[in-house]
């Protein structure tokens, strides 16, 4: 073992014997476990394409509601787009409702509704892949295609709830205490609608409390990441579509959704990493925590796919090696052959010369005379 090593390995039991730093570990290495980059890109690129039929959606579907009503409209429309601060002006701009009646009205809600439901997919099967559930355990297509209608019902719920507390808000006057209601309001609001999307994500084999915690920081984390949007518009990108045009507002679109779905994953990490207790987890290897194993084990029974199919999980002995016992047989195996020689055959003289084996080889060839009984010639006379 090198010094590199020697020094890891005692970060390593200095984090498993801490719960403060082995339950963070825990959770970055699940969140490894799962492929949670991929999850992340996944909810990233499918959110992307949804978030442009979703406003259509919700602009059409105001505007024959709240026709009447100007007003409100735009209420709830700055409601929406306020969740993307840096890029939400941008995209207002952008986003007119649907100039259809009668029959092409309903295909073109139809499409957009068609079009969102890849963010309800890619959502479903990255909170499955973050549980573990296996093939077989899965919603089959139509319960996936209900549970999407109901996630974008709860996002609906979630656009009137914000539009509600706005207007609260700005009803009453400026003062400290009713900004921090209004900050303990959305918070509360923001863990409300991550654990209703969480239950109707969620394969049913979870129950709903083991989503708590990871709904309260994804609720929390959700408001801090407002915050720190609104203040890098106020001081920063301010003036920054000017300068980049479309590209920085796609980039700035890219960017936001990444860091919302990262959370969205690593909130949902939480949840399995605590129902589960899958801390401490190893930094290097061997040997293995219990942890491990059995995170290695979901993931090996995850590829079930049919019911007549089951896959069991063993391990061998993963005690540390020694160095020293491995190193000493290879010493033996490579001087054993220049120790031990091989013996002659009893039955042949080894060949020593060229001349030797000639003789040998001419004594094969003519052998000498032999009597009628068999033997030699010499045998015979006497």
């Amino acid at each position: 073992m090198n010094t590199v090593e020697r020094a890891i390995r005692r970060v390593d039991r200095y984090q498993q014997e801490h719960d403060w730093l082995g339950f963070p570990f825990g959770v970055i290495k699940k969140y490894g476990d799962d492929n949670g980059g991929r999850l992340t890109a996944l909810l990233t690129y499918s959110a992307f394409f949804a978030l442009l039929p979703l406003l259509l959606l919700l602009v059409t579907v105001l505007g024959f509601a709240l026709g009447h009503d100007a007003a409100l409209k735009e209420r709830v429309v700055h409601s929406a787009l306020a969740e993307f601060p840096i890029i939400g002006t941008q995209l207002g701009s952008h986003v007119h409702s649907l100039r259809a009646a009668g029959l092409g009205l309903v295909i073109g809600t139809a499409g957009l509704i068609w079009g969102a439901r890849g963010l309800t997919q890619a959502a479903q099967h990255s909170m499955a892949e973050v549980w573990n559930i296996p093939g077989v355990d899965r919603p089959n297509f139509w319960t996936r295609q209900l549970r999407g209608a109901v996630l974008l019902a709860v996002l609906a719920l979630g656009l009137v709830a914000t539009t509600l507390l706005t207007a609260l808000a700005g009803a009453g006057a400026q003062s400290a205490a009713l900004h921090a209601a209004e900050i303990a309001s959305s918070a509360a609001l923001n863990t409300g609608l991550f654990l209703l999307a969480y239950r109707v994500l969620t394969p049913a084999v979870v129950r709903t409390r083991r989503l708590v915690p990871g709904a309260v920081l994804a609720g929390l984390g959700w408001l801090a990441l407002l915050a720190l949007g609104s203040y890098l518009v106020d001081h920063f990108l301010r003036h920054a579509s000017e300068v980049y045009g479309f590209f920085g507002v796609v980039m700035g679109l890219l960017s936001w959704l990444y860091l919302g779905a990262e959370l969205t994953v690593y909130a949902a990490e939480v949840n399995v990493v605590l129902a589960r207790r899958l801390w401490p987890r190893s930094i290097v290897q061997p040997p293995l925590t219990e942890s491990d194993k059995r995170m290695l084990a979901d993931l090996a029974k995850q590829e079930e796919r049919r019911p007549e199919q089951t896959v069991q999980v063993t391990f061998s002995d993963d005690s540390y090696p020694d160095q020293d016992a491995q190193r000493q047989p290879a010493r033996q195996t490579r001087r054993q052959p220049s120790r031990q020689r091989p013996r002659p055959s009893p039955r042949s003289a080894p060949v020593t010369s060229r001349g030797e084996a000639g003789r040998l080889r001419q004594a094969a060839r003519w052998p000498p005379a032999t009597g009628g009984d068999g033997r030699g010639g010499d045998a015979a006379a006497g």
